[in-house]
């Protein structure tokens, strides 16, 4: 069992991420945490090693992913592959439940070295 815990919550100027499932928790192979964004925060744009799924619980986001932009609102699930360049937006507060393999990293334009996202460890 479970529980979210201050100590997994991220917060970075986007979004706040709180851990759920991961290898610190208890699980071997995924991770899973809730993403907060608030309306009008953007994400960079970046990618993930790993292939991620995203199920919006609230609001709506917009993806723009391999260079096609899709709005995706509550209710709805997004799949994102591994690899492919994607900036997430918030055209309204949302919030979404993630999974992925617990040992992707993040390459973000501009940036030399890959991000390890620590609420998935």
């Amino acid at each position: 069992m479970i529980t979210a815990s201050p100590d997994h919550v991220t917060t970075t100027p986007n979004a706040t991420m709180t851990g759920l499932a991961a290898p610190s928790r208890g699980s071997s192979e995924l991770s899973t945490w809730h993403v907060d964004m608030p309306a009008g925060a953007t994400g960079p744009e970046h990618s993930v090693t790993r292939e991620q799924v995203w199920t919006l619980t609230t609001g709506s986001l917009e993806v723009t992913c391999e260079g096609r932009t899709e709005t995706v609102a509550a209710g709805r699930t997004l799949v994102l592959p591994a690899g492919a360049v994607r900036r997430i937006h918030a055209p309204e507060d949302f919030r979404a439940h993630v999974a992925m393999r617990a040992d992707g990293v993040v390459s973000v334009a501009g940036e030399e070295e890959p991000r390890i996202l620590p609420w998935a460890r």
